[in-house]
């Protein structure tokens, strides 16, 4: 095994955690390789080699300037409230020099800054939920996917926000080290090696508003609390004391998605925790669960998750 450099972009007003959270994950494989030559060697640059300020304010000293910078392997770009202005100095380097590294990575709205680099168009991204609609505006050439924690396109990774970082960092580590450096580093990181890339970026009940009214937010907690019960639009509807059509109609224009829609996430979530952390047997967490045969659950993650339940728990569930 040979090192890899990571080279981290850094600028003012970066998000601190979008830096520290893949440089811990990095910094951690030489120990679980076993072999510090077969790790990476990390180093941070701004433009000048000068300190730059986070957005929480905590200062940065980087290790060098980009101009001296070597190329490296992965070149990772943070994301931030800093310099995104369409023709700054940092754009320009990232345009030249971006496509010189074997594998660019990049962190929350890190993307909008690698988009405005050009190094984007023609790909499959993400990015912090609450910039995907103003990246896919701006860049029509880009694929713009609101949904998974991280996305994966020939040598181009992007991830969604902060915390995402590190499991974007966890998966390359995987995929350059194997999947027991990976385990070694988020066990020593007390992080959880379980998300899958195209797990949604926050859980059904984050990804929906909250209904305004208390019939509407009732239906929305019985959901949430009894996956396995009857969650058809007539029973729901029911619960709320609304005609089938005006809840349907209503619980849309109020959280922004469709009763249907709300259920099968709820119901996925609540199958995907049974699959990590119970024993108990798929069939029995698909009745459990509302799909009724373990075949409606597996279309339900397939769909969803882009994997069946088996593959899931083998991949995600950690070791006893």
């Amino acid at each position: 095994m040979t090192q890899r450099t990571v080279l981290v972009v850094l600028f003012e007003g970066v998000q601190s955690l979008d830096v520290t959270g893949p440089l811990e994950v990095f910094h951690g494989a030489a120990h679980a390789v076993g072999d510090p030559a077969a790790g990476y060697d990390v180093r941070t640059a701004s433009l000048d080699g000068g300190p730059v300020r986070t957005s929480s304010g905590l200062r940065l000293v980087p290790d060098t300037d980009l101009a001296s910078a070597p190329v490296p392997h992965t070149l990772v770009v943070p994301g931030g409230d800093g310099n995104h202005h369409e023709d700054d100095p940092l754009t320009r380097w990232l345009a030249a020099h971006g496509p010189r590294a074997e594998r660019l990575v990049s962190v929350c709205t890190g993307a909008m800054l690698l988009a405005r680099a050009g190094l984007l168009d023609g790909r499959r991204v993400t990015t912090h939920w609450a910039f995907c609609d103003r990246l896919a505006r701006e860049h029509p050439a880009v694929t713009v996917d609101p949904d998974p924690i991280f996305v994966r396109d020939g040598n181009v990774a992007t991830s969604a926000g902060v915390t995402s970082g590190i499991d974007l960092a966890l998966a390359l580590v995987e995929e350059d080290h194997g999947r027991e450096a990976a385990l070694t580093i988020a066990r020593y990181l007390v992080v959880f090696l379980r998300r899958p890339g195209n797990q949604a970026q926050f859980s059904a009940q984050l990804a929906a508003q909250t209904a305004s009214r208390s019939p509407l937010r009732e239906v929305q907690r019985w959901v949430s609390e009894h996956p396995g019960g009857d969650l058809s639009v007539e029973a729901l509807a029911e619960r709320a004391r609304l005609s089938p059509r005006h809840f349907a109609r209503a619980f849309r224009a109020e959280t922004g998605t469709t009763p249907g829609r709300y259920v099968d996430r709820v119901r996925v979530e609540h199958a995907r925790r049974l699959l990590e952390e119970t024993p108990d047997g798929i069939e029995e967490i698909s009745r459990s669960c509302g799909y009724g045969t373990p075949e409606a659950m597996r279309r339900a993650f397939v769909r969803t998750l882009g994997t069946p339940p088996a593959d899931y728990r083998r991949r995600f569930r950690p070791a006893p």
